[in-house]
């Protein structure tokens, strides 16, 4: 398919192959450290990935953190990235992350939809401000629920201060033509309302879009479109790649969540 070589990232990186077994094996680790603060598998619908988990730091929580992960909306689930809540609770931050039902089973506008409805329950266990991040297709995830065709409670937009997509797929329509498609089953109608690039912000949003140096031409083209459509700052952060990105999370004190929580 025409853009299958443009959206691969595994393959033009050494050791791309074991980064998902690497955050596994971390993820795994720091669930076991943070078991006595957290609130594993709460659900939030019937499905069987309608759930999130809740890691909450010592002491009072200064707000929430929402991380929705990535893995072109086909892999991956909330546990491959627990590790990543790290750097929220050595901030103060407790940590949402929540599940949504991949492809083929359901449509990235069904995934949406299920993301529109666990933010006001997560953000219903945290009093205080909320920052929503996620990663490569929770980028978009992200974005999305920043567009003004999502509909959200004024209460909880009122209580977000920060969207930060990273490396976010934000114009869909290059991914009908790969082969994820035969999974994705993405219409011109649909590429188009679920590409944050293509649809307005709310008013008043505050968004800012992540990426690294070193990722795939196509994925710093998505995140600066993304930017430009809503005039919005882009970090570039030199030398990193689509998968090592994300590792800021993990530090409090890292430039990724400074702007997140700053």
């Amino acid at each position: 398919m025409r853009f299958d070589d443009a959206f691969a990232n595994s393959k033009y990186l050494a050791d791309g192959k074991y980064f998902p077994s690497r955050w596994e094996q971390k993820a795994a680790v720091f669930r076991e450290k943070t078991a006595a603060r957290s609130r594993l598998g709460v659900p939030y619908g019937p499905l069987d990935r309608q759930w999130f988990d809740l890691f909450l730091p010592e002491g009072q929580p200064e707000g929430l953190v929402i991380f929705i992960h990535g893995g072109y909306w086909l892999a991956c689930g909330p546990r491959d990235f627990s590790h990543l809540a790290e750097g929220a609770l050595a901030r103060g931050w407790a940590c949402a992350m929540p599940g949504y039902t991949l492809a083929p089973e359901a449509t990235i506008p069904e995934m949406t939809a299920e993301i529109a409805a666990v933010l006001p329950v997560m953000a219903a266990e945290v009093a205080g401000p909320v920052a929503i991040t996620g990663h490569s297709a929770g980028g978009q995830l992200t974005a999305r629920m920043a567009c003004a065709s999502v509909p959200l409670d004024p209460a909880l937009v009122a209580r977000i201060k920060r969207y930060l997509p990273i490396s976010p797929l934000s114009d869909l329509r290059p991914l009908m033509e790969t082969a994820m498609q035969a999974n994705l089953k993405l219409t011109a109608e649909s590429a188009r309302a679920e590409s944050a690039a293509l649809q307005p912000a709310r008013p008043g949003t505050r968004a800012h879009v992540w990426v690294g140096g070193a990722e795939r031409p196509r994925f710093l083209d998505q995140a600066r479109r993304l930017g430009n459509a809503w005039s919005c700052p882009v970090t570039v952060e030199p030398d990193l790649h689509h998968f090592n990105i994300i590792e800021g999370l993990e530090r409090p004190d890292s430039a990724l969540m400074n702007v997140l929580l700053g």
